[in-house]
């Protein structure tokens, strides 16, 4: 699901996707300056690996995340480093989902039997 960045206002849009058992819930608004406020919720349930015994397992999600979008590359001065540039003049929804996911998948995870 793409949105095009110049369709984002100051009165906050809502959207919704969901991803096998995830949904990615929240809001997008123009801050007024360069930047769009992307306001999200990622929560359900995430399949991922143990990592001493690599079985699957899944895990609860419950993340509240904020990150800024800008137009193109950012070559700005404020200390910000929850940035995302976005290309081609469209925010991607699902490739900021996918990302996402694969941020807490790489994190350290143990099953049940290993943990203990």
């Amino acid at each position: 699901m793409s949105v095009p960045f110049r369709k984002i206002t100051q009165a906050p849009q809502d959207f919704e996707l969901t991803k096998d058992e995830l949904v990615f819930k929240g809001t997008l608004v123009w801050t007024g300056k360069t930047f769009i406020d992307m306001n999200f919720n990622l929560s359900g349930k995430l399949e991922v690996a143990c990592d001493t015994c690599a079985e699957d397992f899944k895990i609860n999600v419950k993340e509240p995340i904020h990150i800024l979008l800008t137009n193109g590359v950012y070559d700005g001065d404020e200390v910000e480093l929850d940035i995302v540039e976005i290309r081609n003049h469209e925010i991607d929804l699902e490739e900021i989902l996918n990302s996402e996911i694969e941020l807490i998948k790489s994190g350290y995870f143990y099953c049940d039997q290993c943990n203990n």
